[in-house]
Order: structure tokens, then C-alpha cells, then sequence
């Protein structure tokens, strides 16, 4: 686990406005920490000029090679029109820039609503979006940044819990069994695909990382680009019952295939990549426990009630697992 120090201990909010104050900006000390967790997100107050938004990376998280390949992807999007919210960059010290122990980035702030999934038509034009941003990412390979794979998603993240003892002694061996009866039926279904079209997409697709305007959407935070199957992109857009979601999907598609090749074989792969989110989710929150604003954002997490509902959850996606996908009809 990690050092009780934990990475953020130096980060007070005069650090904060010094960073910025050293990139040549006049704020007003106005900081607003926003919802990030992973990173450190503000809203910093400029002197006459609209407020910018500040990220500080994680420490150790990613490599300075991994997070210049995410804003090389982010500005490739920008450069062909679509509408993605990059990092600011400034001369020589490029988008990336240190700050004693803190590399942080400055982003413009970018004004707009949640998108409104349940209307079809708003499905069609995000499904065009995430098939433009595909047809990019195809173009070529990540050099530095990750795979989405069963090993690290769920692999790492049950012997993380287990090696750590996250799990209640009763919940324990209920846990310990099922999560391996998940990783076993979502290998074979991802060895049932056969080879897998990876390629550079968002990685964290969900509607609270798409900012609506002009009946477009803008994607951010792209922190968790990997290389990875195009369906990852779009599979968490869908939400409600079987037919709502059936008829969602369509939407989505007949959008995305105006820019990018839909796969419908990916579709077999839908809840286990849900599966996957789920205990990656758990294994996060267990990783992050030392850092202080987890504990405070957090409180359900780590309780016997928390660990019950979880095994739950996951019996239940071990029963979807056997489900018959959603089809193009």
C-alpha cells in the first residue's frame, strides 16, 4: 500500500497558485478543487481573464513519455476538427511542465452541460464523434501508454485485494472464488473473439467525461487513453433495460459508421468489459485508501456492507456473462 506521505501532501493551495503564477499567469487566488480523485483538478481565477483549469498528475502514476503521448492524441483530434479539449501548451516547456515534484498541465475552461443520452438523436451524433476520434486513433499504435487487458484489470486487481486483505474473513473466500470464476469465463470469451482491433481510444468514455454545446459533444480527460477495442468507447453510453438499450446501440452505430467500421463481434465482449470496470473500480479505491481525500469521498468504501454488495455485483455480471448480446437488427 501506499506511504501514509501521500503524494498530494506538498500540494497546498499557495503551490498551486505559484505553478501557475510561474508559467507567466496573474491569478486572483481563486482556486476551486474540482471532482478528480486520481489527480489534483482546479479552477484557478485569473486577474481580467477567464479562469483556466489546472491538472497536476498523480506522482508515479504514468511516465512523462505516457502523458505527452495522451496530449500528442488529443492534439492530433484537435488539429482534423473534433471537438476535444486539449492541454495548453507554453513555448519550450511544451504541455507538460514541472512544478518542484508535481509535472501539471493547463487546460482552457470549457462551459458546457451533461449530455442527454436517453434522446436517440444526441445518441446519433456522439456515436459520428466517437467514430471520428476512432478513425484517428486507428491511424497508428500508442508507443508508451497501456493495453486494456484482462491481466491488469482484473488479474492485478484481485491479487492486489487479496494480497492486502481489503476482503472481510467471511467475505473473503466467497470473493476469492468468484473473482477467479470471473477472470476464467471473460479469458475465454476474449480467446473466443480471436485477435482483438485495438487502437488508441478515450478509455473512459462516460457521459461525465463529455461536455454538451451547440448540439455537440466535447470529450475530456483523456487520462485513461489505452490502446483498446473501439466498443470500450461506446458501451458505457447505454443504459436501462434490454430494448432501450437494443435500440440506443442502433443509434450509436449508425452514426459511428459514417467515420469508422463498426466490429459487431465486440459486442460479445460488452459485459465483460463491464465486469473488468467493476473490479478495476474496487482495486482503485483500494490503492488510492492512503491518500486522505479517498477516505473523505469515500466513506461507503472498505465497510463489510460495501464488500457484500460488491460480491453481488459481481454474481450477478457472472450470470450476464451467459446473456445473449445485444445484436445489430
Amino acid at each position: 500500500m501506499e506511504s501514509s506521505s501521500h503524494p498530494y501532501a506538498d500540494l497546498s493551495p499557495v503551490a498551486v497558485l505559484e505553478a501557475v503564477e510561474s508559467l507567466g499567469f496573474e491569478t486572483d487566488a481563486r482556486i476551486f478543487p474540482l471532482n478528480s480523485y486520481e489527480n489534483r483538478v482546479y479552477q484557478v481565477g485569473l486577474v481580467d481573464k477567464p479562469s483556466i483549469i489546472v491538472k497536476f498528475y498523480r506522482p508515479e502514476r504514468w511516465t512523462t513519455a505516457q502523458i505527452l503521448e495522451e496530449h500528442s492524441y488529443t492534439l492530433e483530434l484537435v488539429e482534423l476538427e473534433i471537438p476535444v479539449v486539449p492541454p495548453i501548451a507554453f513555448g519550450s516547456a511544451g504541455t507538460l511542465v514541472q512544478y518542484k515534484n508535481f509535472q501539471f498541465s493547463v487546460f482552457e475552461q470549457f462551459l458546457g452541460r451533461p449530455p442527454e443520452l436517453d434522446n436517440l438523436d444526441n445518441l446519433l451524433v456522439m456515436g459520428r464523434f466517437v467514430g471520428r476520434i476512432h478513425a484517428v486513433g486507428a491511424l497508428h499504435d500508442f508507443e508508451h501508454r497501456v493495453e486494456l487487458t484482462v491481466e491488469r484489470l482484473a488479474v492485478h486487481s484481485r491479487q492486489f485485494l487479496l494480497e492486502n486483505n481489503f476482503l472481510p474473513k467471511d467475505l473473503r473466500p466467497a470473493y476469492e472464488s468468484l473473482s477467479q470464476d470471473l477472470i476464467d469465463k471473460i479469458q475465454q470469451r476474449f480467446s473466443a473473439h480471436g485477435e482483438l482491433r485495438k487502437l488508441r481510444i478515450h478509455g473512459d468514455c462516460h457521459p461525465g467525461n463529455v461536455l454538451w454545446k451547440d448540439e455537440t459533444p466535447n470529450f475530456v480527460d483523456f487520462d485513461d487513453t489505452v490502446m483498446g477495442p473501439g466498443i470500450q468507447d461506446l458501451w458505457m453510453m447505454l443504459s436501462g433495460d434490454r430494448n432501450q438499450r437494443q435500440a440506443q446501440l442502433l443509434e450509436l452505430v449508425e452514426g459511428y459508421n459514417e467515420f469508422y467500421d463498426f466490429r459487431a463481434s465486440e459486442l460479445e465482449l460488452v459485459e465483460s468489459l463491464r465486469t473488468l470496470r467493476l473490479m478495476h473500480y474496487s482495486a482503485w479505491l483500494a490503492r488510492r485508501w492512503e491518500d486522505p481525500a479517498f477516505p473523505m469521498s469515500f466513506p461507503w468504501f472498505n465497510t463489510e456492507r460495501y464488500w457484500a454488495e460488491h460480491i453481488l455485483e459481481l454474481r450477478e455480471q457472472l450470470y450476464l456473462l451467459d446473456e445473449p448480446a445485444l445484436r445489430l437488427i
